[in-house]
């Protein structure tokens, strides 16, 4: 499984998952519900191409290590622990391609998404650590065994920006670089 094989797979999760004004009385969109999906429609899938899922998912986690987006999280969240920024990517995941990618190349468009605004307005965190596990949980429920070591490389996780080299607890320098979202999210 590609990469475009892996949004694919979040794209018909997403299309099958309940509308987040379906029972979900905070309005927000539901990633765990993504997360559930993805579980239940990679599980149909050959072993192989689960654990070809989760090299995929390794990559995105990869590319999205990011400081800008780490630092968007953190203002989110009132913080962002290395855990809590695994959980904030899994969400961004659940949220599709389109929005990873525009999210990936400016963080502070998160500003415009109902899901962020809705979090903002009710001071939920964002986070859906269940996207990291599908494969996980997917293989266990297909195999009855659990997901073996890839047989390809793990992708090396890059260098943080030094540029972005800062405490996320200077507001200033946060409304600074991240604008929208920091209207959103006041000190």
């Amino acid at each position: 499984m590609d990469n475009q094989q892996f949004w694919q797979l979040i794209d018909q999760a997403r299309a099958q998952a309940p509308a987040p004004d379906d029972g979900n009385d905070d309005g927000i969109d539901d990633g765990i519900a993504v997360a559930e999906r993805a579980v239940a429609l990679l599980a149909l899938r050959p072993a192989a191409e689960i654990v070809a899922a989760q090299e995929a998912l390794d990559r995105l986690m990869a590319d999205s290590y990011l400081a800008p987006l780490w630092a968007a999280a953190y203002l989110i969240n009132g913080g962002c622990s290395d855990d809590g920024f695994d959980y904030f990517r899994g969400w961004l995941i659940t949220q599709g391609r389109e929005t990873f990618e525009r999210v990936l190349a400016d963080p502070d468009t998160l500003a415009a998404l109902p899901s962020v605004r809705a979090c903002a307005r009710d001071s939920l965190d964002i986070e859906c650590g269940d996207v990291l596990s599908i494969a996980w949980t997917a293989h266990r429920t297909a195999t009855s065994t659990e997901l073996p070591q890839s047989s390809g490389p793990t992708p090396p996780w890059p260098s943080l920006d030094p540029d972005w080299d800062f405490d996320f607890d200077d507001s200033a320098e946060l409304a600074h670089r991240l604008p929208r979202l920091s209207a959103l999210y006041p000190a």
